[in-house]
């Protein structure tokens, strides 16, 4: 795949439980998009930006080797490609940009259901099937236990079954399909979500600018996420306690209401959620005409 020096490539999973999240974000960032034929790149048309569709394994791999400027991913993923390369001593690793609010997930160890599980000493001698024997690998040693990590691709969960694990470490979402494969989790090594992540080479100058405008866009969406905008009237003499009960926000604004001295009108942007029990608390506080808006956009 041949690197194109003046538009930024983003790896993304081509299907999977990250897919419309991702693409979902990216065009909440402005980015307008169509398909090349081969439904494998995704080709920006009012951006310098291009939509690589690969596996989800592969993702981490193509932004190291500096194929892709960006990749969006799981971390655990992530934590398995960078534990490799750590391991082969690489001095040049991807870097971890910031983690997103979609893609949550667990990598747990999970045993047939009618073993009694006795703690993390019940781990010790057994055949633990994964996807992920690098983080399984690195918690067991951590951990000071000792067991054979078998690599297994694919259906995970069924291992047991064939007789070729005694358990399993594998990535649980609602943990149906353990149940479905009459297994149960226990510990849990790795708490995962989706993950960005840039090429460990410089990025080109004439890249940079629209690396960064991109960059500031994905922390916008994620900062609107959960805001809100809320404007209300409150006695100059509550203001102290009324910031005080706006969840998440900055210094509010203080406006002088037209003709009165004892009363203003704040407005605020709240970086968390409101609650009905948030605004019943302003109101006792002394706070009326409450308005509270979504905010669409925003950049610090």
């Amino acid at each position: 795949m041949k690197k194109n020096n003046t538009r930024i490539r983003i790896a993304v999973q081509k299907s999977g439980r990250l897919t419309e999240h991702t693409m979902e974000l990216l065009t909440r960032c402005g980015l307008i998009y169509s398909k090349g034929h081969d439904q494998l790149i995704c080709y920006g048309e009012n951006m310098p930006v291009d939509v690589i569709l690969v596996r989800d394994d592969d993702i981490p791999s193509l932004v190291q080797e500096n194929l892709c400027d960006l990749g969006i991913v799981g971390l655990n993923e992530v934590e398995e490609t960078r534990l490799k390369l750590v391991e082969l001593d690489t001095k040049e690793i991807f870097s971890q940009i910031s983690t997103l609010d979609f893609g949550y997930c667990r990598l747990s160890f999970a045993i047939p259901e009618d073993q009694n599980y006795t703690g993390l000493s019940f781990l010790s001698g057994k055949r633990i099937a994964t996807s992920y024997p690098q983080i399984v690998g690195h918690y067991l040693k951590n951990q000071g236990i000792k067991a054979e990590v078998i690599k297994f691709s694919g259906a995970v969960e069924i291992a047991p079954g064939l007789g070729k694990a005694d358990m399993i470490c594998d990535l649980v979402s609602s943990g149906s399909t353990l149940q479905a494969n009459e297994l149960r989790e226990t510990d849990t090594i790795l708490e995962s979500r989706a993950t960005l992540i840039q090429t460990p080479v410089l990025i080109p100058t004439g890249k940079q600018e629209w690396l960064q405008r991109l960059l500031q866009r994905i922390q916008g969406v994620l900062q609107v996420k959960e805001s809100k905008y809320i404007m209300l009237h409150a006695p100059r003499s509550a203001l102290p306690e009324i910031s005080k009960l706006l969840p998440g926000s900055e210094s509010p604004t203080i406006i002088p209401l037209e003709g009165r001295n004892d009363k203003v009108a704040v407005h605020a942007v709240c970086k968390e959620k409101i609650f009905w029990e948030t605004l019943e608390l302003l109101k006792e506080a002394g706070a009326s005409s409450m308005l509270v808006l979504p905010v669409e956009k925003m950049l610090a």
